[in-house]
């Protein structure tokens, strides 16, 4: 492959490395339920994200106006709720499930902030998408009821987690997803410790939380920043919106979670909603850490 291929191709091999890492991270995650719950393997997850991403981007190191630090107090805290949520969801429904349920916070902040006539076919779509999955009329029995509710929880805060990013957009990149992640920590490990206590001390489980944390915040977020840098963002959408696909996948492989024909095809509508709000969207730089969420 020339050099020159290598350039264009390089930024969409990140993407798809940081969506296959996030979905890698979150399936060996799931297998921590038994011994910690979910509620401690987000503890564990988050912690070691922090920490991790504050030995990589020493955020210390960079001045912090007090306008931003409640900004980031917010940031944070949606960031640590959003995945204690969707943990949470996956205790009784499926990973890709979980995923594509809570991609519609993401969606409805672009619909929002876009409201061009062509975005009703992809709230449409959306809807089509959802109303696939969740439990109500004859479908009631699809899918567990408390499950999707977390789901959706997860959605609205994934929502509030890109409201509040974008009031940090103007930092470096570096410095407000590591601080971000330590006040989602704080917000997080204490229900951990509440829920698994000495259990989270064990050191294969420690181990294991060091490894999810490593796929799931320091592996992608290093190839999400090499992909915005040379990616439009209409692009980057569309990679990133292929997120339910792959978790879907990784649960089949990894977790043996069968999904429906119906099931797939509201993934697909709701892939297709995100990758044409992506197209449509206004021109804004997408945030970085954006599968933070898994």
């Amino acid at each position: 492959m020339s050099s020159h291929r290598f350039h264009h191709v390089l930024p969409l091999l990140a993407v798809l490395g940081s969506v296959t890492a996030l979905g890698l991270g979150t399936s060996i995650a799931k297998q921590l339920f038994p011994v910690v719950g979910s509620l401690g393997t987000t503890a564990l997850r988050v912690g070691f994200s922090a920490l991790l991403l504050l030995l990589i981007w020493r955020p210390w190191r960079w001045s912090l106006a007090p306008a931003d630090r409640m900004s980031l107090l917010r940031y944070g805290v949606a960031l640590g709720l959003m995945n204690l949520l969707f943990y949470m969801s996956l205790r009784t429904i499926p990973f890709g499930i979980a995923v594509a349920i809570e991609f519609s916070g993401p969606l409805a902040v672009a619909l929002y902030s876009s409201r061009k006539p062509v975005d009703f076919v992809w709230l449409v779509l959306a809807i089509a998408g959802l109303g696939l999955l969740l439990p109500f009329g004859s479908n009631v029995q699809a899918l567990d009821v408390t499950g999707v509710l977390y789901a959706l929880a997860a959605a609205a805060f994934w929502g509030a987690y890109i409201v509040f990013g974008k009031r940090v957009g103007h930092l470096h990149a570096g410095h407000s997803v590591a601080l971000g992640l330590t006040v989602a920590a704080i917000t997080v490990v204490p229900f951990g410790i509440w829920h698994a206590g000495a259990a989270l001390l064990d050191p294969h489980v420690l181990w294991i939380g060091l490894v999810v944390a490593a796929i799931s915040s320091a592996i992608p977020i290093s190839l999400e920043m090499v992909a915005l840098k040379r990616l439009p963002q209409e692009a980057f959408g569309i990679m990133t919106s292929m997120e339910p696909a792959v978790a879907a996948l990784l649960g089949l492989v990894m977790l043996n979670e069968q999904l429906s024909a119906p099931q797939w095809w509201a993934i697909v509508f709701i892939m297709g909603a995100a990758a044409g709000s992506a197209v449509t969207a206004k021109r804004e730089p997408p945030a970085v850490a954006a599968g933070l969420v898994q």
